[in-house]
């Protein structure tokens, strides 16, 4: 309740209003968590705690109701979502077997503690949302017009998917939709049932759930692999602020981007996907250790994979690389992996069906491009452009130290060497394979927007818990003091502060530095960890030494992300910093135009969802000169598909990429089409407006007036409907008329 309070008092405080938060909370709570909860309790059961039943419910629930909707959007009636939470209530009170399911008495004694950790890291995740999203991100115009970058992408993805199946690509005509887009079928059904805006949903109202659902589903992962609450806490602590251990004053830069904190808001597909597969791996723990069997699991299994599949398909091949690994190992211990194999097939078969049929083979900009991302972050850290290409000595230097940040954070996972049988438990096995898939994903593609780097943050949980687990492994083997542990712990976050600060290496460096001196602080931390780790063996013993040693190195790396940001506030107290060197991006002055919104729900209210547009806005607006094409407001705010505004993200545009080049420069490449759209506002006349009617299938034209040019007689040949600040809307005539 206290949770629940706090959020409802930030969603007031950002705009939410009272309806909104009401009718939304009860579609998620009635239309998804409790019929997902007693179709989780009939094939899944075992002891749970209520919050984690809910949890698993409410992922279930999600992925039913995105292929419900998938079928009721086919067949023009977006309500028959309701029909399964309809159904299920029907049958789990009509059959006496599953009526036995509306209660559950089989539930493991929860500590206070633990719930009220829980609950005060959901508040965590909710403040920084409000902080760095929601005070960025108003739900005005035109303030909203300067929010980042993706964001009316994902806005005009929810207004496809509410009119339209099979769903292309709103900003141009034609296109096909290849793109993780079952998130936005889940964000259309909730505006449909609840009457709520899809903007309200993806800005303020839907992660929430998906975010407390999450935490709650890592405590039980991590409960499940260590038998432990205590190390269920660090473990989910961890995933929040896990990062690469970035040890200089300065920008953050790429060391130290994504994760829980940058994903979250900014990628509503990677929130899903991250929720829809905690209960993936979850049963997998189950059915690989041999602790639950039935068909009811492995059908749960099927199914999630395959909604995966369509949320974010990135954790598939990921989960593919745990699976093998885990058949290896049990045929090294010479039990037969057919577990293991069987998994391995259904995650296989949902990969290839989404990759040749979902993605229609396209190869979405990704290129196998070994330490391509390597390049990139020696450029940020030493300030070099994008045309500077670093010396092969220079990217073996960076790949080491990356590497050593990733060793740095996931050093637990040594701690399970001293029980070596643990390190081939089938969980652990399967948790490790995902992780080194993730890092090995960055390391070997090269992506565009820099997308590869989602294999990595989807793999950050399970490496977290395996990590946690060693830690606790060898804690316990060596028989560690809680205080020692503190002291370790304690002496890690000073040195997580001190290195950089004594160190004194200032990202990206300044003229004349050399690169040498992005080693500096790397070298110091092996000093220190060496002479610690001496130090503590002559005084403790081998054992207490490294279980020591090992609990202060992941003091450093395990909370990195939240070091990193520490650092970044207190950059003024430190003194000593170029302006030069904080990364700060200077935007380019932008006039965001007056009334686009007022003018795109207008035209959503007064036209037909099949009705397509043409629109003289294509590049952001005041960066035309070269042409940024990732605008997509016009196709968000109307709910309409456009015949061409931005085609950046477009698979046609993404797929001709090249390194060196900028998708969003790239030139659109049906040239006759662009030409009859800019001929038709430029140079208006009837046979111009009729080709793009008789041609195109045209039927409303939406003009920022400000590029029409001064003696635009667009009214001669279309009809005036509508004005509002810099933007005129026209209906185009019907022949004969």
């Amino acid at each position: 309740m206290a949770v629940t309070a706090f959020v409802v008092a930030v969603l007031g405080r950002y705009g939410v209003s009272g309806r909104d938060m009401a009718f939304f909370g009860a579609y998620v709570a009635l239309g998804i968590a409790l019929p997902g909860t007693l179709i989780m309790r009939a094939l899944y059961g075992g002891k749970h705690t209520l919050a984690e039943e809910i949890s698993l419910g409410l992922a279930l629930g999600y992925a039913v109701e995105v292929v419900t909707y998938i079928v009721a959007r086919s067949l023009g009636m977006p309500l028959l979502v309701l029909v399964w939470p309809v159904t299920t209530y029907a049958l789990f009170l009509a059959i006496p077997r599953l009526r036995a399911h509306w209660r559950n008495t089989h539930r493991p004694a929860t500590p206070t503690w633990w719930s009220w950790a829980l609950a005060l890291v959901i508040v965590y995740l909710v403040a920084w949302g409000a902080h760095d999203h929601f005070s960025a991100e108003p739900l005005s115009w035109p303030e909203l017009g300067d929010s980042r970058i993706d964001l009316p992408f994902h806005l005009a993805l929810i207004g496809e998917l509410k009119h339209h199946m099979p769903p292309t690509v709103p900003m141009v005509a034609g296109e096909p939709l290849v793109y993780h887009w079952f998130v936005y079928a889940h964000l259309a059904a909730a505006s449909w049932v609840s009457g709520v805006e899809p903007l309200v949903l993806l800005l303020r109202l839907a992660m929430f759930p998906m975010l407390a659902a999450f935490v709650v589903l890592m405590g039980l992962t991590g409960r499940r692999v260590m038998g432990s609450w205590a190390g269920a806490l660090v473990a989910v602590v961890g995933t929040i602020f896990v990062g690469a251990p970035r040890l200089y004053l300065g920008s953050l830069g790429t060391f130290t981007y994504g994760g829980v904190h940058d994903s979250t808001w900014g990628s509503p597909t990677q929130t899903l996907g991250t929720l829809l597969f905690a209960p993936v791996v979850l049963l997998l723990v189950d059915l690989l250790e041999r602790r639950r069997h039935g068909a009811g699991l492995w059908c749960l299994l099927a199914f999630l994979l395959m909604t995966v599949m369509g949320v974010k398909a990135t954790y598939l091949p990921m989960l593919a690389a745990g699976l093998l690994a885990v058949a290896a190992v049990e045929v090294v211990r010479r039990r037969p992996p057919w577990r293991a194999l069987a998994a391995l097939a259904m995650t296989s078969a949902c990969l290839l069906y989404a990759q040749f049929v979902l993605f229609g083979g396209t190869r979405q900009g990704m290129l196998v491009a070994p330490f391509s991302f390597m390049r990139v972050v020696w450029r940020d850290l030493t300030g070099a452009g994008a045309e500077v290409d670093p010396p092969l000595a220079s990217v073996i230097g960076v790949t080491a130290v990356y590497l050593l940040c990733w060793a740095v954070t996931w050093c637990g996972v040594l701690g399970l060497l001293s029980r070596r049988r643990l390190l081939a438990r089938p969980a652990v096995v399967l948790m490790l394979g995902i992780g080194a898939a993730g890092l090995s994903a960055v390391l070997l593609f090269e992506h565009p927007g820099r997308s590869q780097l989602y294999f990595l943050w989807g793999s950050y949980p399970y490496a977290v818990t395996v990590a946690v687990y060693g830690l606790l492994v060898i804690t316990r083997r060596a028989r560690v003091s809680l205080r020692a542990v503190a002291c370790a712990a304690g002496a890690g976050l000073a040195a997580a502060y001190l290195i950089p600060v004594l160190c004194g290496v200032e990202a990206p460096l300044g003229p004349g530095q050399a690169d040498t001196a992005l080693y500096r602080p790397y070298i110091a931390l092996v000093i220190v960890a060496a002479l610690v780790a001496a130090v503590l063996a002559v005084t403790r013993g081998r054992l207490q030494a490294c279980a020591l040693t090992i609990i202060m190195m992941a003091a450093i790396g395990l909370p990195a992300a939240g070091h990193a940001r520490v650092l970044s506030f207190a950059q003024p107290l430190i003194g000593g910093v170029r302006p030069e060197a904080a990364q700060v991006q200077e935007q380019a002055a932008r006039t965001i135009p007056l009334g686009a919104l007022t003018a795109g729900r207008w035209l959503r209210d007064h036209s037909r969802p099949d009705e397509l547009v043409a629109t003289n806005t294509h590049c952001r607006w005041g960066l035309e000169d070269p042409c940024d094409s990732r605008q997509f407001w016009l196709a968000a705010l109307s709910e309409r598909r456009m015949l061409v505004e931005g085609w950046a993200y477009t698979s046609t545009n993404v797929d001709r990429w090249s390194p060196g080049r900028l998708i969003e420069n790239l030139p659109f490449w049906d040239e006759e089409r662009f030409r009859a759209n800019e001929t038709a506002f430029l140079s208006p006349s009837a046979n111009a407006i009729e080709h793009l009617r008789d041609r195109y299938g045209v039927r409303w034209l939406m003009v920022d007036e400000r590029r029409a040019g001064p003696d635009s007689r667009i009214g001669d040949f279309a009809r005036f409907r509508f004005r509002s600040g810099d933007y005129a809307i026209y209906q185009v005539r019907e022949p004969g008329l």
